[in-house]
């Protein structure tokens, strides 16, 4: 196949598995509208990411805790529109899964029918792995997370890194292969030490793609609004900045105030 129509060819769940056989990195990044998910896609990353961090970049919230089922579902549906290439995952917001594999279900397949959304992305390992099998039993691919995880921020009390200890970090590699075993087709393991999160990804057939978890997984995944210098108040070890956007727009929006005030917008070629 040439490289031209493999940067078309639609990414799915099984070219992700192929491409970590082959060696080849994931790209993945966050997206919550149809403008910049079309920009992402038209970039040719591998993974878009409907996250339920839109409830901090998007809402202004605190946690990711209060952004609801009813709101994931709209930013996922926009998010499809401009999408031609990459997979689109959508996170199950908090409260939509938990200890209910009815609800789960029920939850999954209301974003899957009503976003048309690739898959879905679920926190969590034993505690949560029935409400796993349930969706996965109805076709809806899931992709886990592990490590830190930010729904359980009120459990955790904190956004340190997780699994430094032995025994977090062997249930850990426990709750790896055991959503491995129950079909889950990747994981992503977020703020852990970086060699713990080489072996998992070396232990695992599916793709791990990681966010905090150093160099040797099969993957890396960002906030947009992180990587592109929209939230420059984050500034996590992790994080590299592609650009300052937040800068770049200040000076335009503070440009273009001037100019109507002082008259020069709309000049003569800009009016009917």
């Amino acid at each position: 196949m040439s490289v031209h129509l493999e940067n078309i060819r639609k990414v799915t769940t099984q070219r992700l598995v192929e491409m970590k056989k082959r060696g080849e990195k994931i790209s993945m990044l966050t997206a919550y509208d149809y403008t910049m998910a079309k920009i992402v896609d038209r970039a040719g990353i591998d993974v878009i990411l409907v996250g339920d961090s839109a409830s901090n970049v998007m809402c202004g919230n605190v946690t990711t805790l209060p952004i609801t089922l009813d709101q994931m579902i709209f930013m996922a549906k926009s998010v499809m529109r401009g999408v031609k290439r990459a997979l689109v995952a959508v996170d199950m917001p908090f409260g939509s899964y938990e200890g209910n594999s009815r609800e789960a279900i029920s939850s999954a397949i209301r974003i899957m029918k009503e976003s048309h959304a690739d898959c879905l992305k679920i926190e969590g390992g034993e505690e949560v792995a029935e409400s796993i099998k349930r969706i996965l039993s109805a076709g809806i691919p899931v992709m886990g997370h592990l490590g830190l995880m930010p729904q359980s921020i009120n459990k955790y009390g904190t956004y340190a890194v997780r699994a430094q200890e032995d025994e977090e970090a062997e249930k850990l590699i426990k709750d790896a292969h055991l959503l491995e075993e129950i079909g889950c087709f990747a994981i992503v393991l977020e703020k852990i030490p970086a060699k713990l999160a080489k072996r998992i990804a070396s232990e695992l057939t599916i793709p791990v793609i990681g966010i905090g978890a150093g160099g040797g997984v099969d993957g890396q995944v960002l906030v947009i609004h992180d990587m592109l210098g929209l939230n420059n108040d984050f500034s996590p070890r992790f994080l590299r900045r592609y650009a300052n956007l937040e800068e770049v727009m200040d000076q335009a929006l503070k440009q273009y105030s001037a100019d109507v005030k002082s008259g020069s917008f709309p000049n003569e070629n800009e009016q009917y």
